[in-house]
């Protein structure tokens, strides 16, 4: 078998398109916080998420957080298509800044939440989910 100069040239366009799919899904996930903290510095720590260590199947993975004076949190599944999964907002009021709810998971992939403190300031927590079956088809 020969490879002619464009078969070549298909080959090295396709290895470096699949060489890029992960850079621009975490600039996806970048965009996402970017968007949500105005650029602001987020600092680790300072929220509780709850995620399985292992889902056997991506479609229904249970995910719990919270944020002791949260006023909203931001979920985000860096593998997925779409990461942006949801945005919690809690008011003044709010009995428990927490929430609980099932995701999609494409594969194996981090979680991510991101708070914004009713002082203005950021806080961010991260899970590594293990996925055996993936939820969102390809």
């Amino acid at each position: 078998m020969s490879l002619t100069r464009r078969d070549t040239l298909a080959l090295g366009i396709g290895a470096v398109s699949l060489a890029a799919l992960p850079l621009r899904a975490n600039a996806a996930v970048d965009d996402a916080i970017a968007a949500f903290t105005g650029g602001a510095a987020v600092s680790d720590g300072g929220v509780d998420l709850n995620a399985p260590e292992i889902a056997e199947n991506g479609n229904t993975v249970p995910i719990e957080v919270g944020a002791d004076g949260a006023a909203a949190i931001m979920l985000l599944a860096a593998g997925n298509p779409t990461p942006s999964v949801a945005t919690f907002n809690f008011g003044k009021l709010a009995g428990a800044r927490s929430a609980s709810t099932r995701i999609r998971l494409a594969g194996t992939q981090d979680v991510i939440a991101i708070a914004r403190m009713e002082d203005g300031s950021f806080k961010r927590a991260q899970a590594n989910v293990k996925v055996t079956i993936g939820g969102c088809g390809g």
